[in-house]
């Protein structure tokens, strides 16, 4: 198709006029409105962070190291690698198919099932975890039944999975659902229309589509399964060495004497908050044309 060139009332081709701008702030506004979120940043996450990197290496290197291999928080580290190995996978499936199920089918009781994803986010951890243990404890609604059979949830390493998946569920199926709705059906109907079934439609047409918003929800998931601190405290029993995680050695050892070893654990929790920051803006900047082609409209 041709673009016809417009004229002018002299019958010379007209000039285009430069784009309107989106505001008309003053450069003085923008300029101050630039400095405030600055000086926001700085003061409530660039000095935090220094500073727990800072009272982490107090005592030098040797005494960081010496921190962190305490046979406690080595243990502490082991139990919330364990739990997040365990809970983002989870999550990932559910999230998959709760995302799938809403944005591709219309069923009865599908805002119901948005409602209840959203659930954790409006649920107090602290809440979540005493669920559980109201549920499996000793005194609990399966308790009884459990300790029939020697089964123990609470106060042990399933009982902290199960807190950490119900806090971290939403992350992933929240990424997925409002990409899958406006990616639509398009897609997977012109799939099955070629012949494929579908598992193939899924493997081949809607996980690409969704795959760059699908790993930003494992991150996420992670980076909050390895850092939750609520839930876990209720269900674990905080027992030293045995149902540990990370956030709550922190917490143990911010109440002794010499805190450094605190700092240093936390600057572990810090490091990995930098680094899944660190690998989405890679990922944004190495695959930015890859992603715009995925959204819709291209």
């Amino acid at each position: 198709m041709t673009v016809e060139p417009s004229f002018d009332a002299a019958g010379s081709p007209a000039k285009r006029r430069p784009p309107r701008p989106v505001t008309t702030e003053t450069p003085f506004v923008r300029g101050l409105l630039l400095l405030v979120s600055l000086l926001f940043l700085a003061l409530f996450l660039g000095l935090p962070l220094v500073s727990v990197f800072y009272e982490a290496f107090l005592n030098g290197v040797d005494g960081y190291w010496e921190a962190i291999t305490e046979p406690d928080t080595v243990s502490a580290i082991h139990m919330t690698l364990i739990v997040a190995a365990i809970s983002v996978p989870s999550n990932l499936v559910f999230g998959i198919a709760a995302a799938w199920a809403i944005a591709k089918f219309e069923f009865k009781g599908k805002s119901l099932l948005i409602t209840l994803i959203d659930l954790p986010f409006s649920v107090s951890p602290v809440i979540a975890g005493l669920i559980y243990v109201l549920l499996f404890g000793a005194q609990g609604t399966f308790g009884p039944w459990l300790q029939a059979h020697n089964i123990t949830i609470v106060f042990a390493l399933p009982g902290i999975a199960l807190a950490t998946i119900f806090v971290t569920f939403p992350f992933v199926a929240r990424e997925l659902i409002p990409l899958m709705q406006e990616q639509g059906t398009g897609d997977e109907e012109a799939a099955v229309s070629l012949g494929a079934n579908g598992w193939q439609t899924f493997w081949r047409v809607t996980l690409p589509n969704v795959k760059w918003g699908l790993l930003y929800g494992v991150l996420l998931c992670n980076a909050r399964a390895m850092g939750e601190f609520g839930a876990v405290a209720v269900i674990s029993g905080r027992i030293r060495g045995e149902t540990n995680t990370m956030p709550l050695q922190v917490e143990i050892l911010s109440n002794e004497f010499p805190v450094s070893a605190a700092f240093a654990v936390a600057s572990l929790l810090a490091l990995l908050a930098l680094v899944t920051l660190s690998l989405k803006t890679f990922l944004e900047w190495r695959y930015a044309d890859e992603m715009s082609l995925s959204q819709p409209g291209h």
